[in-house]
């Protein structure tokens, strides 16, 4: 009779235990559906473990990112300062596993290790110790194991899906900024009489932080200028927009190029507040005159091809936006010859690479420049465009090109 007392008060206590698991179940799964934020469903985990299951300790282990950050975003009785040395010691594990004597020391508080992966890699680990009731153990690690991977798989998903509109939301953003980006680059240079301007813009990720641009100060006097902001993506071309806009203005407030500058640099810092910075190449031709002004603010020096002489264009000042105001600024007065050609170009030319990982250097470009002066700037601009794609072989570009070269007539 004792015997069959016995046999009926586990059955009960069995079904009483199936009904709490299906209960748990219910109620995770429900709320899983309804969109609970993680924090919500680690509280449950927690309730769930310390007062349906009796769990003295627990640590519970979540994925943050794929490159191997971890965060232990619910406890039971752990110390917290030793959390991060936990993690090395149960990454090697796979599946469930029963921690034993001979362990180390830091594993020894529990009972069980409970990993959960997806798709081959580790999402979460729960370290479970000191049960209270011992009945019954297997099925309730069983059970423990399988709420612990529906609240992973739950909050990995979550996870998942926030990256996946962050990336979204960043697509966008790089659609947009190139859009933007494009809107700014002129589609068509001036073609007169007296001058041909052509340019190549090859932004690095669709979204380049280079810049070139023209103005038409008068009839027979144009400006024109190339940039390289730091930076890329939406920064820089947020920044960029704004850049145009002041030079599309300030340039005919000031009547000299040097005021014109250190309005400008005083406007970009305002923005920059130093943080990021602008090298700037602008020169002022009058083709009437044929003279030339120009200052070069910290950017590579273009070069000037006329009577088989190459001369650099860097007198100038500092690079825009880092200086409130420009510690000194040095305007350059050319006279053009017949046939002048000026050759702009951003770093990212000189900065490609071969295959043997030579540079297309300086003395390259002062070459191909000598070599190809003759032809008209469209023609010279596609000339250079297959050099250094033949050069560059299967190497991939590394940075913004743009290019600008004018040719008096």
């Amino acid at each position: 009779m004792n015997r069959e007392i016995q046999l009926l008060e586990k059955l009960e206590k069995e079904l009483s235990l199936k009904e709490l698991q299906i209960k748990s179940l219910l109620t995770i799964t429900q709320a899983i559906n309804d969109n609970v934020h993680a924090e919500g469903l680690f509280n449950m985990y927690r309730s769930f473990l310390s007062w349906e299951m009796g769990i003295e300790r627990m640590v519970l282990f979540v994925r943050k990112n794929e490159n191997d950050s971890w965060e232990a975003p619910t406890t039971i009785n752990v110390d917290q300062k030793k959390l991060l040395e936990i993690i090395p010691h149960i990454l090697p594990f796979k599946r469930l596993y029963t921690i034993k004597s001979d362990d180390d020391e830091i594993l020894r508080n529990f009972d069980v290790i409970i990993p959960v992966h997806h798709k081959k890699y580790p999402i979460a680990y729960a370290l479970i110790g000191g049960l209270k009731d011992k009945d019954d153990l297997y099925n309730k690690i069983q059970f423990i194991t399988t709420i612990t991977n529906i609240i992973a798989v739950a909050i990995e998903n979550k996870r998942l899906f926030k990256r996946q509109l962050k990336q979204e939301r960043f697509n966008r953003e790089m659609e947009l900024a190139s859009e933007v980006q494009h809107m700014l680059i002129p589609d068509e240079l001036p073609v007169s009489d007296l001058f041909k301007v052509h340019s190549v813009y090859l932004p690095h990720d669709n979204i380049g932080g280079d810049y070139l641009d023209y103005v038409k100060i008068s009839e027979n006097k144009y400006a024109f200028c190339i940039a390289d902001i730091s930076g890329k993506g939406v920064a820089a071309a947020l920044l960029m927009a704004n850049f145009q806009a002041m030079i599309q203005s300030l340039i005919f407030q000031f009547r000299d190029l040097e005021t014109f500058v250190f309005a400008l640099n005083e406007s970009v810092y305002k923005i920059t507040k130093s943080d990021k910075f602008i090298t700037f190449f602008i020169a002022e031709i009058d083709f009437n005159s044929k003279m030339m002004r120009y200052i070069n603010a910290g950017h590579y020096p273009p070069l000037l091809y006329q009577g088989g002489e190459i001369t650099h264009l860097k007198s100038g000042t500092t690079v825009i936006g880092v200086f409130d105001k420009l510690p000194f600024i040095d305007e350059e007065l050319i006279t053009l010859k017949e046939d002048a050609t000026i050759f702009c170009f951003t770093d990212g030319l000189i900065d490609l690479k071969n295959d043997q990982g030579n540079y297309f250097d300086e003395d390259m470009v002062i070459d191909f420049v000598k070599s190809n002066a003759h032809k008209d700037p469209e023609q010279m601009n596609n000339t250079i465009m297959n050099q250094i794609n033949t050069f560059k072989g299967a190497q991939e570009f590394v940075d913004d090109i743009a290019i600008l070269t004018c040719k008096i007539k």
